[in-house]
């Protein structure tokens, strides 16, 4: 991964950009700039890897949807999430030129990263970076869908066989919104923190 290169890609695409050698560092990064805060979360395995609820709560108001299991409790927190003054997430994928890609199934993930926040915080593994635009939806649909339907338990049939993406009729699809950032949403700050480790899906 050339870092260098992402980060000027990134920052030449709006966003304030950080590179970090392991999630310790980042998450002592985002412990120290996020104090007394009130903070939202999209669902990320990359979030819960680094144990930001956790060490965030300790010093700020944390609210995380996937904290609740059930789906009428997960909505009604995911709406909270909407208006908190900082919002924290991943991202399926990114591009080496800097543009952000993920798929969301109950919306609240990507609604977050677009409207409403102080700022919002992408947290980036490395196994997450692509060529091209077209490598990035194709990571999204064939590689996290399917990780992520088998996380969640669902019997889709990219869950089932894990191998790709069938574009499925199932009412447990994942795949039910598409948001490409090609660049850094404009009247709010967004900052993307680029780890050099495989984190999450």
């Amino acid at each position: 991964m050339d870092h260098e290169a992402i980060l000027a890609a990134l920052r030449d695409n709006r966003y304030e950009a950080r590179y970090f050698q392991t999630k310790e560092e980042a998450a002592a990064y985002l412990n120290e700039t996020l104090d007394g805060a009130e903070i939202g979360f999209g669902d990320s395995g990359t979030i819960a890897a680094m144990g930001l609820a956790k060490s965030l709560a300790a010093h700020n108001t944390v609210t995380d949807p996937s904290q609740y299991p059930d789906i009428r409790d997960f909505v009604a927190v995911g709406k909270k999430c909407l208006t908190t003054e900082y919002f924290l997430t991943s991202v399926n994928a990114m591009t080496e030129s800097g543009i952000l890609v993920n798929m969301d199934g109950t919306g609240n993930r990507v609604a977050g990263s677009l409207f409403g926040h102080k700022k919002v915080f992408f947290v980036v593994g490395r196994n997450k970076i692509c060529p091209t635009l077209e490598d990035a939806v194709y990571r999204v649909r064939n590689v996290a869908a399917p990780r992520n339907a088998q996380r969640f338990g669902k019997k889709t049939p990219c869950a089932v066989k894990g191998d790709k993406c069938y574009d499925c009729k199932s009412p447990e699809r994942i795949c039910n919104g598409l948001v490409i950032h090609y660049k850094k949403m404009s009247n709010m700050e967004m900052e993307v923190i680029l780890i050099d480790e495989d984190l999450g899906l």
